[in-house]
């Protein structure tokens, strides 16, 4: 298939070891880097040795005019809706970091005017291609441990961050920054349903943290008929068993990112118990409490690829049929900014002192 020629504004973190990590890899036969663009003189340097023959910018604006397919913009987070309008508007397609925007507004009204500019405009979420993700999907469609209760979701850990995204003026925190992988996770898991709503919502920023943003975000995402969905991205918590729980009718799973294990029981193979409405007695009719040896069954195993190899693979791939062949993507745009409306919604319910 023929090469797409790219550019991608931003060599930070996500524009040169996520995005950059696989347009240098094997994995990547569909897109050609024509363009890098950094305000930084070093990454430019850097650029130009990672790229071979890529004109290497200081200025986004100077793509403008140039023969491009997509551009990527990876640029700090509260520049994401001027810098994607700007492309728009100059009629590229755009690839833009999460998070989309900081409102569902701003997601919305981007979303607007690509469609009246007849370019594509997609939303790097990668975690909906991953692995873990998919199966995730799976147990719950196919009621591997029963119906769905309750799903949690935790992005937590102990570590400790003192760089641009600790600071709100720069659309940063957990809920910004981590947040559209697990909220998108939640709204995924609830189907994207329209009747979905933040139930609950805590936003804290702990002496841990150096900046004013977030660094402990706690919401319920709940939905008529739905499994209740609890999500915590928190920075201060030592002990993180699972990534995702979800809790059924007949029994538990649990994964993280690279690893699954469920127990659970299947119909019929317990027999009902009938309800006693006294005490229990035993042989000499002392009372005693309900025990018995369950028929359980037990599975474990491991995925196949992270959201960081196989998830951005597949969401280029995806991406390359949008502009090619205009199907629409897994994570359309109108899916990235549902969820920039629930982060939306956490922030306004939690406001937070701005100190920088």
């Amino acid at each position: 298939m023929k090469k797409l020629k790219l550019a991608i504004i931003g060599q930070g973190r996500s524009g040169k070891d996520i995005h950059g990590k696989f347009y240098i890899s094997e994995a990547n036969t569909l897109f050609d880097v024509r363009c890098v663009v950094d305000e930084d003189e070093h990454r430019r340097n850097v650029s130009a040795a990672r790229y071979p023959g890529a004109e290497i910018l200081s200025d986004y604006r100077d793509l403008f005019g140039k023969n491009i397919d997509v551009v990527v913009n990876a640029t700090y987070s509260c520049e994401h809706y001027a810098i994607t309008r700007d492309l728009i508007e100059h009629g590229f397609n755009v690839l833009v970091e999460k998070p989309f925007a900081r409102t569902r507004y701003e997601c919305e009204s981007l979303i607007r005017l690509a469609k009246e500019r007849g370019v594509v405009l997609a939303v790097f979420q990668q975690t909906f291609y991953a692995p873990f993700y998919r199966d995730i999907l799976k147990v719950i469609s196919e009621k591997k441990v029963g119906d769905a209760l309750q799903v949690s979701i935790r992005y937590n850990g102990l570590s400790r961050r003192w760089d641009w995204q600790t600071l709100q003026k720069k659309v940063a925190g957990n809920a910004y920054n981590t947040g559209p992988h697990p909220f998108g996770m939640a709204l995924g898991v609830l189907e994207f349903d329209k009747g979905a709503r933040v139930a609950f919502s805590s936003l804290a920023n702990t002496p841990f943290s150096s900046g004013d943003s977030d660094n402990y975000c706690k919401a319920i995402i709940a939905a008529p008929g739905r499994p209740v969905v609890d999500v915590e991205i928190n920075n201060t918590d030592a002990y993180t068993p699972y990534t995702v729980k979800i809790q059924g009718t007949r029994g538990t799973f649990r994964c993280t990112t690279t690893d699954y294990e469920c127990k659970y029981v299947l119909p019929g193979e317990n027999p009902p118990r009938p309800v006693v409405e006294s005490f229990l007695a035993n042989d000499k009719g002392d009372p005693v409490y309900c025990g018995e040896k369950l028929i359980v069954h037990e599975e474990k195993g491991k995925y196949d690829g992270t959201a960081f190899d196989v998830g951005t693979r597949l969401l280029y791939e995806d991406l390359y049929h949008a502009i090619t062949e205009g199907r629409e993507m897994y994570v359309t745009a109108e899916k990235a900014a549902a969820i920039i409306g629930v982060i939306e919604t956490i922030h306004a319910e939690n406001p937070l002192p701005v100190r920088f």
